[in-house]
């Protein structure tokens, strides 16, 4: 009997070591051996491909050159230790890269030094001493930025697996890789176990040294959660690929049901989802080379490849990404992480050749199977231009949680953008703006979301993270371009409660290139009060481009006061004000973001409209603002309570409405003209519009009367109430009765 129970255990390690070590193949989680079989046959005739390797392996040379470098752990984001280990984690994985490449054994003792040196240092590792982090770290001030380390670490690690010895994989194995996922996951599951790009990068962390080291508990922890013992993830569907466990709501494929909408739109926003992008299609690419029965890029319908699509789509001429919620301004396709992600949605996603001409502009590419695909995909010729739509891309795991539409129109070259957001909250990076908008003009920001208060990675502001004034001011709704009632943000700034609500999409008619219109409704974020707002780009031939209309109308249970805010890029040339300037700045309040705002003039005007002209780059622009008996203007600039000078000092001009219980506020904006510094010759600077008028307003339609000086003119008739395509509408105004289907109608 003991002789049976001795073998019993014999073979049972033997087949765990089998399992654990020879049923591997070594580089497979982004390198595969016959992707680099393939590499080594392409060198010199794939430019793109040549043209990075030279630059990777500069830069990785350099490195080397310096020597390990592995500080103690001591500072918050833009710190030397923190840099530095960054660094580190980017270059080890370009240099598994390099030693698979090129066989060169330089790279793999880089490596192999490296992380000797980690491992040398992590056991007695205390958390890191910078303490304002929910979930801290032990290598960088937070877990997200370990994540991130092991993120691209395990790439390395990948990569030389094979050339070290097995003494060495063992001990790195127990001495680093396992107890640093461990860490990440079961004891930090406040960071590892929610829904948010944080835990997507603690998931993918863990599933990825899981796949080198073929650990089937790690693979399951970064799929399911840190509770994946609980149940059997070993579930497939009829076809073999992955199901969601019942009630599963942390890991890998969680992170992929609830923040993503079916149209691959993230919750968080552009900026994060570019983030969040990395990972996720870093972690699908492994998961397809190593476990390709799971089928993962068509898991939730394909979702991670239309999320790269959708972000593609979210921006604007120059390929930078809109700005809402937490976003840094200039973020764009060009990131390492977009890079990755046009890369491998084109090799395992049918080979698209738009996707070859972002490549292309990139004009860089992964050093893998997939990046192969792409310049050879170009060296071939096979490119097409990335054709940008005017699209509606829903928010929510269903899609049913209202969205974002961008409008797009280009005449001659110039391109004119609008970015109109009715979307849910957007977890903890929402801002509370519900129904606000943004305009471009070739990639310029003409009316402009405030974005983040934060300078990443600059040490001297907050450590590179984020500021009080993200809080107080970024976040607040008189921070965007919609409308604040009683000097309180929508859902009072509170984020449990605004995460509990959505806009809600009315309509939307995209395809005419003529006048492009959507609308949406907003019934939570004040209670008792209906938000209804409709953008619409409309082209004109007494316009040199399309103008924006925008149509916001209020109904609520008792009367409130109400301002607008319009956040123009720029500098005055005129209004039609009659205005009085403040010689003394003074706050317009003292709470929800009016803590923060210089009051530098208010102004009336005796006309029927209120008009706005500035000019940004050398562009006109103009507002023209339809004005009822008693409404006022505030001339007012951020920068107030900023001690610090964390805020940009921009101007906004607010249109205020008191003591109203329903109304509408109605906007044209229109660019014209144009200023030469040179000859100093200005063309066409003043707005086209004569007049603006409200001819109809109740509770079921809005009609508009846009008047140009040339003496043409624009109706615009709106039902609020219904927007049935084939439903018939009759509406009497001055003696006259207009009568068209649907929800709208332009003439």
């Amino acid at each position: 009997m003991r002789n049976r129970r001795t073998l019993f255990i014999h073979l049972s390690i033997l087949f765990l070591f089998v399992l654990n070590g020879f049923g591997q193949e070594h580089p497979g989680l982004i390198l595969t051996n016959g992707g680099v079989e393939k590499i080594h046959a392409s060198l010199g005739k794939v430019p793109l491909f040549d043209k990075t390797l030279m630059k990777v392996r500069e830069e990785v040379d350099h490195e080397i050159e310096l020597g390990v470098i592995v500080p103690e752990p001591k500072d918050y984001s833009g710190g030397y230790s923190h840099e530095r280990h960054k660094r580190n984690f980017l270059t080890l994985q370009k240099a598994g890269l390099l030693f698979q490449i090129s066989k060169d054994e330089k790279y793999a003792q880089y490596i192999k030094d490296a992380l000797y040196a980690y491992a040398e240092m992590y056991p007695e590792l205390p958390l890191h001493p910078q303490t304002r982090s929910y979930a801290r770290g032990k290598i960088f001030w937070q877990c997200l930025n370990d994540s991130n380390w092991l993120v691209y670490v395990s790439q390395a690690y990948d990569c030389i697996y094979d050339w070290l010895s097995d003494e060495e994989v063992e001990y790195l194995n127990t001495t680093l890789f396992r107890p640093f996922a461990d860490f990440l996951s079961v004891e930090n599951p406040q960071f590892f176990d929610r829904i948010h790009n944080h835990s997507t990068w603690g998931n993918v962390a863990v599933g990825m040294i899981g796949l080198v080291m073929d650990d089937q508990e790690l693979i399951d922890r970064a799929l399911y959660g840190s509770g994946s013992d609980d149940f059997d993830p070993s579930q497939k569907d009829n076809d073999g690929g992955l199901i969601r466990i019942p009630d599963q709501k942390t890991g890998f494929l969680a992170n992929l049901d609830e923040p993503f909408s079916p149209d691959g739109y993230y919750t968080e926003g552009p900026y994060y989802q570019r983030y969040a992008m990395y990972p996720f299609m870093i972690f699908a690419e492994a998961l397809e080379n190593k476990r390709p029965e799971l089928k993962i890029f068509e898991y939730k319908d394909g979702v991670l490849l239309k999320a790269v699509y959708a972000l593609l789509n979210l921006t604007d001429a120059d390929g930078e990404f809109y700005a809402i919620n937490d976003a840094q301004k200039g973020m764009s396709y060009y990131s390492r992480e977009l890079v990755s992600a046009v890369n491998i949605a084109y090799h395992f996603g049918g080979r698209d050749p738009q996707l070859l001409s972002i490549a292309n502009l990139q004009n860089k590419v992964i050093l893998d199977d997939s990046g192969l695909s792409v310049a050879k995909g170009i060296a071939n010729g096979l490119a097409e231009p990335f054709q940008k739509q005017s699209v509606i891309l829903t928010d929510g795991p269903q899609g049913d949680e209202g969205g974002l539409a961008v409008l797009r129109s280009s005449i001659e070259d110039t391109e004119v953008n609008i970015l109109f957001k009715f979307a849910a909250q957007g977890l903890s990076h929402g801002h509370f703006d519900k129904l606000s908008y943004s305009l471009y003009i070739d990639g310029e920001e003409v009316v402009q979301d405030y974005g983040l208060a934060r300078f990443v990675n600059i040490e001297q502001k907050g450590g590179g993270n984020y500021l009080k004034e993200n809080k107080t001011w970024a976040k607040q709704t008189v921070a965007h371009n919609t409308l604040v009632q009683d000097r309180t943000s929508h859902f009072k700034g509170d984020f449990e409660t605004g995460n509990q609500h959505h806009s809600d999409l009315y309509f939307a008619d995209i395809d005419n290139p003529e006048a492009q219109v959507v609308s949406a409704l907003e019934k939570n974020a004040y209670p008792g009060t209906t938000m209804h707002r409709t953008m619409a780009l409309i082209s004109s031939e007494e316009l040199e481009l399309p103008f924006v209309l925008d149509v916001l109308h209020y109904e609520a249970e008792t009367h409130h006061n109400y301002e607008l805010p319009f956040y123009y890029l720029g500098q005055l040339i005129s209004t039609n004000l009659e205005k009085n300037s403040d010689s003394d700045l003074k706050v317009l309040g003292k709470s929800y973001g009016y803590q923060h705002l210089w009051k530098e003039g208010t102004g009336k005007t005796r006309e029927d409209k209120a008009q706005l002209t500035w000019l940004k780059g050398n562009r006109f622009h103009s507002l023209t603002s339809a004005v009822q008996d008693g409404d006022e203007f505030i001339l007012g600039r951020i920068g107030a309570n900023d001690p610090d000078f964390n805020l940009r000092r921009d101007p906004v001009w607010i249109q205020r409405r008191v003591d109203s219980d329903s109304g509408v506020f109605v906007s044209v904006i229109e660019t014209h003209g144009s200023y030469d510094p040179v000859s100093e010759i200005a063309s066409n600077a003043y707005s086209s519009v004569k007049s603006l008028e409200v001819i109809h307003s109740d509770e079921n339609y809005t009609a508009i009367d846009i008047h140009f000086k040339s003496g043409k003119h624009h109706k615009v008739l709106l039902s609020l109430k219904d927007s049935s395509s084939d439903k018939q509408h009759s509406l009497e105004i001055k003696g006259q009765t207009y009568t068209w289907s649907g929800p709208y109608i332009i003439n």
